[in-house]
């Protein structure tokens, strides 16, 4: 009996010390495709696409000048709009072109804007005669072109459908209502039973296996005209014609998976945070939504893979925004973009496809982001380098457990890499190597659990550790965002203290430096304690700095300085704390801790 305590005991202590991360397999869902999927293409395409951000020689207005918003932001009446299908080249047009592209980018679905929120119905609806094929006097139906081209690319369909604002009704929401009040609730549901839940009706009964539908309302349901009652009816009917059809969260309700199945963040909103349940960023390749022919705002390939993975490395996932053209051609600069993510994956697609992240904090290391998943008994750990180390070392802090192998892919070509592992922290010997062209990928291979330390703070590529108003351990104190004007800060009052945990391979002597803003006139003390150690430091008064000459443009000065140096006797975990001594507060910015 002693003996079975005693164990008991052990296995409470190690569990207390060490987070376990395991990879059990969890019973399969309808959602679980869209975890694995994690990537996939968002097309904006509609008769906003003829106007190309343009109306009578006048770019778009407004500053969020996205150009599916053009009839709204440049007051256009509904005839002058419609006139608009005239210049689509029906000719030219070919949805299976966007299926193949979707396909070579790697990407593992697609959804559809069948009606934005100028109300434009894609396809030939018996819904009133506001359709493009109506309006264009085609009798193309791009909808049932694009799903049969999916089912025939191994492609899963979603359809995007703008629920809450459509221009077009007398009685949909428009945001101008704002103004005008006209819309009472008794007019806002006759356009709900007339308008929207028949024509989701015919999305969900036509057009075959729907694997999503995304709605677009950004704003909880209480803050809008839509009801409760109404937004369930809506998920009544999705669950009862298509059951394995998936919900996202901007239909309005929150994601607790009775009503919603995935949540969506805003527009180009990327995660901070490990979340369990399914997410996605819906995000553009440029700036625009729909096609602008005046868009200059490309972001670069490199950006792209950042937005794909560090989601990935959160448990998240991207849908990426492409914009054709009214006779259906996709801009050189999204196909060269989609190409090249598409080429990567290829070789490296089992680190995100499937993958998920570690418990660790957002921008845990500064070189990259770590995604991981299971193959049979074994667990890959893939480091994904976007910043390849100037010392050749590449430095991975939170693992426990020590790898079978670690290796780099040259296309197929398997490279072994010499590795040293003390306690959390690995080194990686990239001696010889040379970086890929957008992102490296590194493969760990673990043959048994990992063990995860989620609290030390990682060490640097310049091989020191940061502790900073970001990675501490008190997360009840919270912390100022960079603005723009000041960097990332915590206000210290009164006796607040501040805590990290650092493990510490090798022992010895080591600096001390701190960054931080006095505003008082006076010097302000401090203490920084390891263990039993405590080193007393004082922070004469700061002034500001000029950010730009000649504008009146100050900021607050937070200055580095040298508190000390203090020992470290054995390697080993410590906990490093920050005092405020006294009662008046200082802006604490961060403290480097290097030999």
């Amino acid at each position: 009996m002693y003996y079975n305590l005693l164990k008991i005991a052990l296995i409470f202590l190690t569990c207390l010390s060490t987070h376990l991360h395991t990879f059990a397999q969890s019973t399969p869902t309808k959602s679980q495709w869209f975890q694995e999927a994690r990537y996939g293409m968002f097309i904006h395409w509609g008769l906003y696409s003829a106007a190309e951000g343009l109306w009578k020689g006048e770019k778009l207005r407004y500053l969020n000048n996205y150009a599916e918003w053009i009839r709204y932001r440049n007051r256009i009446s509904k005839e002058e709009y419609g006139e608009l299908a005239h210049r689509f080249d029906w000719t030219k047009i070919n949805p299976e072109e966007w299926v193949l592209l979707a396909k070579e980018a790697g990407m593992k679905y697609i959804i559809m804007t069948s009606k934005h929120h100028d109300g434009v119905a894609l396809w030939d609806t018996k819904i009133g005669d506001y359709s493009l094929p109506h309006l264009s006097g085609s009798d193309r139906d791009i909808i049932k072109e694009l799903a049969d081209a999916c089912r025939k690319h191994g492609m899963k369909l979603g359809f995007y459908y703008s629920h809450w604002i459509d221009w077009e009704h007398p009685y949909a929401w428009d945001h101008n209502q704002e103004l005008k009040g006209h819309v009472s609730d008794a007019q806002f549901d006759q356009y709900w039973k007339e308008k929207v839940i028949p024509q989701l009706t015919e999305l969900l009964t036509d057009y075959g296996d729907v694997a999503l539908m995304w709605f677009d309302m950004w704003i909880p349901y209480q803050k809008s005209i839509i009801k409760k009652e109404q937004l369930l009816q809506v998920v009544e009917l999705i669950r009862r014609l298509q059951p394995n059809c998936l919900i996202n969260s901007r239909l309005g309700l929150p994601t607790d998976k009775s009503a919603v199945d995935f949540e969506t963040f805003g527009d180009n909103q990327f995660g901070t945070t490990y979340i369990d349940h399914p997410w996605e960023t819906p995000a553009t390749i440029a700036h625009s939504w729909g096609y602008n022919g005046q868009e200059n705002e490309w972001k670069s390939t490199s950006q792209l893979f950042h937005s794909l993975i560090s989601n990935v490395s959160l448990n998240g996932g991207l849908t990426l925004n492409i914009g054709p053209r009214a006779d259906g051609k996709v801009p050189y600069e999204s196909i060269q973009r989609l190409h090249e993510i598409g080429d990567w994956l290829k070789n490296n697609g089992n680190s995100i496809y499937g993958a998920t992240g570690l418990p660790f904090r957002a921008g845990q290391h500064d070189w990259g982001y770590l995604t991981t998943k299971q193959e049979g008994t074994s667990t890959f750990v893939y480091a994904q380098v976007f910043n390849w180390p100037l010392d050749h070392t590449l430095r991975v802090s939170g693992i426990k457990t020590i790898p079978q192998e670690v290796y780099l892919m040259r296309g197929t070509t398997k490279r072994k890499l010499p590795f040293k592992s003390d306690g959390p922290l690995l080194h990686i010997d990239l001696k010889g190597e040379e970086q890929d062209n957008h992102v490296s990928n590194i493969i760990l291979q673990y043959n048994q659990p990992l063990a995860i330390d989620s609290d030390i703070v990682a060490e640097s590529t310049f091989g020191g550790f940061a502790l900073t108003a970001t990675n501490h351990q008190d997360k009840e104190i919270a912390f100022q965002k960079y603005d723009g004007k000041q960097p990332n800060r915590i206000k210290l009052d009164g006796t607040k203290k501040v805590r990290w945990t650092v493990y510490i391979a090798e022992p010895g002597l080591y600096k001390l430096d701190l960054s931080a803003y006095n505003p008082l006139k006076t010097n302000k003390r401090i203490s920084i304690t390891v263990d039993k150690t405590t080193i007393k430091g004082v922070l004469e008064p700061n002034s500001m700095m000029v950010a730009e000459p000649n504008e009146n443009n100050y900021n607050p000065e937070f200055t580095d300085r040298r508190i000390g140096e203090i020992s470290f006797p054995s390697k080993g975990t410590y906990i490093i704390e920050l005092t405020n001594e006294g009662t008046d507060a200082f802006w604490f910015n961060r403290i480097w801790i290097n030999k």
